[in-house]
């Protein structure tokens, strides 16, 4: 089972060899290679809040009156967003969208057959609000921003933990966490693990040890 100490080495290891400065914050990206796991048959779906946040995500919301936290979609706007093209062009623009719990009929007539493909429909676990209080709005934010989400599709998981400016323990603790989380949902725990690699956007993967 891989420890602190394995993910501090492969971190520093992943640092040292690309110390060469390029021009924007690289994505630090857990990969997790399994064996043994049918994802047909055994495929599971994670929402981890790690212990440090991130990035800031870009958030709408469909709502019904203007928010100061994220981008508004009024109710009366939905009909402006008809045609396909104007719905892709929003969901580019967006990494997440949360819903007052109210408008998610609408939203699903609306926005559905191009944000459920997407992955981008506002989720039940993280991302359906109750109301649309200041308060309310921004404990949502702050849960998305330090939230990665995990979906098996394929025997490898691949999951952002943090960023190449990140603090070397901070992005230890995201590793270990979301590390951890996966191998509780894993029907054969450790067994279910291949092996584990650390790698930035640009970079080769660094192998950790386990």
């Amino acid at each position: 089972m891989a420890t602190e100490e394995n993910f501090i080495k492969a971190i520093e290891t992943l640092k040292a060899d690309n110390a060469k400065k390029v021009n924007f914050d690289q994505t630090v990206d857990l990969i997790i290679n399994l064996k043994e796991f049918d994802v047909r048959r055994q495929a599971f779906s994670l929402f981890i809040q790690v212990p440090n946040k991130i990035k800031d995500k870009k958030i709408a919301g469909f709502l019904e009156k203007e928010s100061k936290i994220v981008d508004s979609i009024k109710k009366e706007t939905f009909p402006r967003y008809k045609e396909k093209k104007e719905i892709r062009k929003l969901i580019k623009s967006y990494d997440y969208f949360i819903s007052n719990a109210k408008l998610m009929p609408a939203v699903a007539t609306s926005f559905g057959r191009v944000l459920g493909p997407a992955g981008k429909m506002p989720n039940p676990q993280l991302g359906i609000l109750i109301n649309e209080e200041d308060e309310t709005i921004s404990d949502v934010v702050e849960k998305i921003n330090s939230t990665v989400k995990i979906k098996v599709k394929e025997p490898s998981i691949k999951v952002s933990i943090g960023k190449q400016s990140m603090d070397n323990e901070k992005i230890m603790q995201n590793a270990v966490f979301v590390y951890k989380k996966v191998l509780e949902s894993l029907p054969r725990k450790i067994d279910n693990i291949k092996n584990i690699k650390i790698k930035f956007t640009m970079s080769k993967p660094v192998k950790v040890e386990l």
